[in-house]
C-alpha cells in the first residue's frame, strides 16, 4: 500500500475515514506524524512520508501531532493482513503493554519461537516488537495524560513503564515536550474531571443503536447493564503479578469524534490496556466496514438491504461467561437463558461494590466452577440447568483451566472449534457462536440458526451453507446482517 505515495497523499487531502488507522503521515517540516484525517493546515506533498504504523513513524524521528492524536487511530481487523501472526502479535503487544509480559512468553502463546517473531515483525512493519511495544506504552501514556487527571506516576505505571524517570526520558527523547508540560497544555483546554475516561477510534459509519440493542437482549442482572445510550459492566481481571483486581466500565459513543468513550474505575488501573482491548474487542473497533461490505454486498442481490455497510460483529467482554451464556442458550430462549445465568451469578459470583445501581457482582471464573464440591449438577440444578448442560459447563471450565482451549486470538480458530466440539454438550452452532464472538473469528457461519434461517427462507441449510462460500472471509459478518434484518 505505501509504494503508492501520490494515492495516499490523495487520501490524506480528502481526509477519508476509511484508512485511518491504515497509515500515519510522517511531516518533514514540523517533524510532526498524524493520522490520514487530521484536520491541521494542509502540507506539501514532497514534506510527506507514509508509515504503517505509529511505532514506524516515531523510529523516524517523528512526534505524535497533538491535534489529531494518533493515539485515538482504530487498529486493524485480525484478517486485513496476509502475516496474520504478526498482527495477533501487535494486538498482544498492544493488550500487555501494562504487564510486563516478555516477548518470549508472547511468541509462546502464538506458537512460534521469539527470533522468527522478531524476523517478521520488523519484515511487516520496519519496526522491532520492541520499539512496537514502546510506542504502545507511550500512546497510552500520552492519551492518559491528555484525557484523565491522573498523577504523573500514575500514568507511567499504567501504562507499563518501571519507573517514572525511564517514563520521563522516554517521553521527552521522542516527543521533546516533559509529561507535566503536555499536562499543562491539555488542562488549560478542558475542565477538570476526576473520572478516567479515554477514547478509543473507530472507523466509521458505526451502528451504536444496533450494538447497544444486541447487548441490552443479552445483559445478565448483575453483571452488565445498558441505560442512557451507554453500556456498564463489572470487571475481573488478573494482574502480571497474580493480584486479582475488581471494577466497573462504562462506554459511551461521541460520534462526532469517530470514537467511543471508556470510563474506568480507578481500581481497574493496573490491567488498564487489557481492559481497552476488552472493550475493543465487544465492540469490534478494529473492523474496517469497507473491506467487509465490499465482499459481502453481493448479499443483496438475493434481496436488498441483506448487508448493510458499517454492520459490526458483537464481540464479548469475558469469554468464559459469553461460552457459558452460548451453552445455556441451547434450544431455549434468549431471554431464559439470560434467566439462568442471573440465577449461577446471584448463587456463584462473587459480590463487588461498584456504587453504580445493577452492577453488584462478577461472573463465577473457570475456577470458581472447578472448586464447587460434589457433582456439578447438584450445584446448577436446583437453578433450572439440566444436568447435561451443567456437565458441559464444567467440563468447558476444566478444558479453560488446563489450557485444552484458548480463546485468546488463537493462530487456528477452526482447531479451536473442533476441540469445543469434542466437549459433550457442545455442537457446531455453539462453536462456531463462540468462535465469532470470543475468538474475533471473522468466517464463522451459522447455517443451522433459527435466525439465519428465517431472514433467507426458503432455503435449505445446505443451500445456505453452498451460499455462504460467496461471503467468505467475513461469513460471520453475514450472520450478524442477516439477524438485523429480523
Amino acid at each position: 500500500m505505501l509504494e503508492n505515495k501520490s494515492g495516499l497523499y490523495a487520501a490524506f487531502m480528502a481526509k477519508d475515514t476509511r484508512f485511518d488507522g491504515r497509515f500515519f503521515v510522517g511531516i518533514s517540516s514540523t517533524g510532526i506524524y498524524c493520522r490520514p484525517v487530521c484536520r491541521a493546515k494542509q502540507p506539501k506533498a514532497e514534506n510527506c512520508t507514509f508509515y504503517h504504523t505509529a511505532a514506524e513513524a516515531e523510529q523516524a524521528g517523528y512526534r505524535p501531532c497533538l491535534l489529531c492524536r494518533p493515539e485515538l487511530a482504530p487498529g486493524s481487523s485480525i484478517a486485513d493482513a496476509t502475516a496474520n501472526l504478526v498482527y495477533r502479535a501487535a494486538r498482544m503487544l498492544e493488550e500487555n503493554c501494562g504487564s510486563g509480559q516478555s516477548l518470549g512468553e508472547i511468541s509462546e502463546r502464538l506458537g512460534c519461537t521469539d527470533r522468527h517473531l522478531r524476523r517478521v515483525f520488523t519484515a511487516e512493519y520496519n519496526v522491532s516488537p520492541v520499539q512496537y511495544l514502546q510506542t504502545c506504552r507511550l500512546l497510552l501514556a500520552k492519551n492518559l495524560l491528555t484525557d484523565t487527571d491522573l498523577p504523573v506516576l500514575e500514568v507511567a505505571m499504567a501504562a507499563g513503564f518501571g519507573s517514572l524517570r525511564r517514563f520521563n526520558d522516554l517521553f521527552k527523547k521522542h516527543y521533546y515536550l516533559s509529561p507535566t508540560a503536555l499536562r499543562k497544555r491539555t488542562l488549560e483546554e478542558k475542565k477538570h474531571n476526576s473520572d478516567v475516561t479515554l477514547a478509543l477510534g473507530y472507523r466509521p459509519p458505526y451502528p451504536w443503536e444496533e450494538m447497544l440493542r444486541f447487548l441490552a437482549g443479552r445483559v445478565i442482572p448483575g453483571i452488565d447493564i445498558v441505560k442512557d445510550n451507554t453500556y456498564m459492566r463489572t470487571v475481573h481481571s488478573v494482574t502480571a503479578e497474580g493480584k486479582h483486581v475488581y471494577g466497573w466500565v462504562r462506554v459511551g459513543h461521541r460520534p462526532q469524534k469517530n470514537a467511543l468513550t471508556v470510563t474506568v474505575s480507578e481500581t481497574l488501573l493496573p490491567v488498564l490496556p487489557q481492559v481497552l482491548a476488552r472493550v475493543r474487542h465487544l465492540f469490534d473497533l478494529y473492523c474496517d466496514p469497507d473491506a467487509v461490505y465490499e465482499t459481502l454486498r453481493v448479499m443483496n442481490d438475493i434481496r436488498p438491504g441483506l448487508c448493510v455497510l458499517g454492520t459490526r460483529l458483537p464481540g464479548c467482554f469475558n469469554a468464559f461467561e459469553m461460552a457459558v451464556r452460548a451453552v445455556l442458550g441451547q434450544q431455549i430462549t434468549v431471554k431464559a437463558a439470560s434467566t439462568l445465568a442471573a440465577r449461577i451469578v446471584d448463587t456463584y459470583g462473587m459480590p463487588i461494590q461498584t456504587g453504580i445501581e445493577g452492577l453488584t457482582r462478577v461472573f463465577p471464573s473457570p475456577e470458581d466452577i472447578l472448586a464447587l464440591d460434589g457433582p456439578i449438577e447438584n450445584h446448577f440444578g436446583p437453578l433450572g440447568v439440566i444436568a447435561a448442560r451443567s456437565r458441559t459447563i464444567y467440563e468447558l471450565a476444566r478444558a479453560i483451566v488446563q489450557g485444552e482451549i484458548n480463546f485468546d486470538l488463537p493462530v487456528q480458530p477452526e482447531e479451536e472449534i473442533k476441540k469445543l466440539m469434542t466437549i459433550r454438550g457442545i455442537g457446531s452452532w455453539t462453536a462456531q457462536y463462540v468462535a465469532m464472538r470470543a475468538m474475533e473469528w471473522p468466517d464463522a457461519f451459522l447455517e443451522t440458526d433459527v435466525g439465519v434461517k428465517k431472514a433467507l427462507q426458503p432455503f435449505t441449510s445446505k443451500e445456505l451453507l453452498e451460499m455462504s462460500e460467496a461471503w467468505r472471509p467475513w461469513r460471520s459478518y453475514a450472520t450478524t446482517n442477516l439477524w438485523n434484518t429480523l
